[in-house]
């Protein structure tokens, strides 16, 4: 790192380019960089809603892309996660007072008998960064947790993970239960964790299977646009 990185006044840039700066400061991990931004752009004047499209969105957009194509790996990825969080910690009350958008509502958790947490958090960060809203259970989760969540955040999409071959199939009993309370059509669900793959998330009813982070995000996305777009039509 040259001195002259080292000297860059966030306060000094014009917006584009302390935009551009947040970018490369979500890319790096700098979460006090990122919460400094964040205030900069509102004493400017700028709206949370465009703060969190126009800055984390498209910061951790580009995070994404590099996860996905290999150039970035988890612990890269869970630092801008991190950083992008600080920033979202500021926005979060000021999005809920101004009644900004939400692009969907994701409850997601680690399915029953499965105390793996860190493919999931990384989904649940991704999720938020792109501009979903994100209900984490936790881990080991019974079907009810799943379910009762689900209804009472009005949910529109329930993501389950599994790192276990034995935990697997408990993502069937859920969806199981769901298509006996006649609840199915009411979710997206999508699954993932390393012992799964398309054919499984295909038998047991899923909507998709996402094998990482990256996918589960644009996956999200394109269901919840056809959801919308639906509901329109209809």
């Amino acid at each position: 790192m040259s001195d002259e990185e080292d000297d860059i006044i966030l306060s000094e840039l014009d917006d584009d380019e302390l935009v551009q700066q947040m970018f490369d400061d979500l890319y790096d991990g700098l979460k006090e960089e990122i919460e400094e931004g964040v205030n900069i752009l509102l004493e400017r004047g700028w709206q949370p809603y465009d703060i969190l499209t126009k800055a984390l969105v498209g910061g951790m957009t580009i995070v994404g892309k590099d996860f996905r194509d290999g150039i970035l790996f988890v612990p890269e990825v869970l630092l801008a996660a991190n950083a992008m969080k600080g920033g979202m910690a500021i926005l979060k009350p000021l999005l809920a007072e101004t009644g900004a958008p939400t692009i969907g509502k994701m409850v997601i958790g680690t399915v029953k008998g499965d105390i793996h947490d860190i493919g999931k958090n990384l989904v649940g960060m991704m999720m938020e960064g792109a501009g979903f809203e994100v209900v984490d259970l936790g881990i080991n989760n019974p079907v009810e947790n799943y379910l009762e969540t689900a209804a009472a955040e009005k949910a529109d999409i329930v993501g389950m993970s599994a790192l276990l071959t034995t935990t697997m199939p408990y993502m069937k009993v859920v969806i199981d239960t769901m298509v006996e309370q006649g609840i199915r059509d009411d979710y997206i669900v999508l699954v993932g964790g390393a012992p799964l793959n398309e054919e499984f998330g295909k038998a047991i009813g899923a909507d998709a299977y996402c094998r990482d982070a990256a996918v589960a995000v644009e996956t999200a996305k394109d269901f919840v646009l056809r959801k919308h777009n639906r509901r329109a039509a209809g």
